[in-house]
């Protein structure tokens, strides 16, 4: 019988040569997808369910994007069902109207919002309790149907509804600071947990912001919307489904996706763009701990 004899040395050139080996099937395995040339087409029949942002990815802010409307109408066409789920302050309904005015005629019952979850809680859970508004007159519809219990001076409130910005400090967020440093044993409710947003061009603070700031005087938060996972299983039922999130929001769109375990594929032309411009996709979501399997661009069939 031949015996070989392995020394230590080569015992640990092969260990290392070993872990390096899988490493990189790790690397393979974790790398995500490009989408630009193959399209949405090419993986959709993998999924049941498809959760789709609205705001930098059906839209931005100011038009739609007409090959993300060719990819609702191809899911539709195929009898894929899909939710467009976004993280607006406002009902249902005045979302569905606005894209209506944007050109999109269809999908009205495909719609879901946070601020439509967050009217649903605060309806259930403090009725007769009074709140004082942080947000536009534009937001006004959330709580059209409880709009008795709103007060004018935060004093006499027994929570903070947060929606978004005032109209005349939109750029100050040490504003709010200052405004609810004395308030901080209320809840607030944040009814749209993203930290910014694209209107055009021009970038703008959102909801999350201020409810950033606040947290950060100690003040508690209630979220609706992503990546908090209620949001998702109030919008469609989730149960034993396959399920892609599509997004162009890392904080929001695909770490929601990742909380989930639901696949992901984030649209690299959306909010994110300049950083991904300078720095490589692969580091962007290592600085936002987050992972994906596709990428996109924009979202195209």
């Amino acid at each position: 019988m031949h015996v070989t004899i392995i020394s230590r040395s080569d015992l640990k050139y092969i260990n290392e040569k070993i872990q390096e080996f899988i490493r990189f099937l790790s690397y393979i395995s974790n790398m995500s997808k490009n989408l630009d040339e193959s399209g949405l087409k090419s993986i959709f029949g993998e999924y049941d369910l498809f959760f789709i942002d609205i705001w930098g990815v059906v839209h931005n802010g100011i038009k739609l994007h007409e090959n993300a409307v060719k990819v609702l109408d191809e899911l539709s066409n195929n009898e894929k069902k899909f939710i467009l789920l976004t993280n607006a302050p406002r009902p249902n309904l005045t979302v569905i109207n606005t894209l209506k005015k944007m050109g999109l005629n269809n999908f009205s019952d495909n719609i879901f919002t946070s601020g439509e979850a967050s009217k649903r809680y605060l309806l259930e859970n403090f009725n007769n309790k009074k709140f004082f508004h942080l947000g536009p007159p534009k937001d006004f519809d959330l709580f059209k149907t409880f709009e008795d219990n709103k007060v004018p001076n935060i004093d006499d409130s027994d929570y903070l509804l947060c929606t978004g910005l005032f109209e005349e400090h939109v750029d100050d967020l040490g504003y709010y600071k200052n405004l609810l440093s004395k308030h901080i044993n209320k809840k607030m409710i944040c009814t749209n947990p993203d930290l910014i947003v694209d209107r055009g061009d021009k970038r703008e603070y959102c909801a999350g912001s201020i409810a950033k700031s606040f947290e950060e005087i100690d003040g508690e938060v209630i979220y609706f919307g992503k990546p908090y996972p209620p949001v998702y299983a109030i919008a469609a039922d989730v149960d034993n489904k396959k399920i892609l999130c599509i997004g162009d929001n890392l904080n929001t769109d695909i770490k929601g996706a990742n909380i989930q375990n639901f696949d992901s594929l984030l649209i690299t032309g959306g909010i994110h763009r300049q950083e991904i411009s300078k720095l490589s996709i692969e580091k962007v979501l290592k600085n936002y701990e987050t992972k994906i399997n596709y990428f996109q661009k924009e979202l195209k069939w």
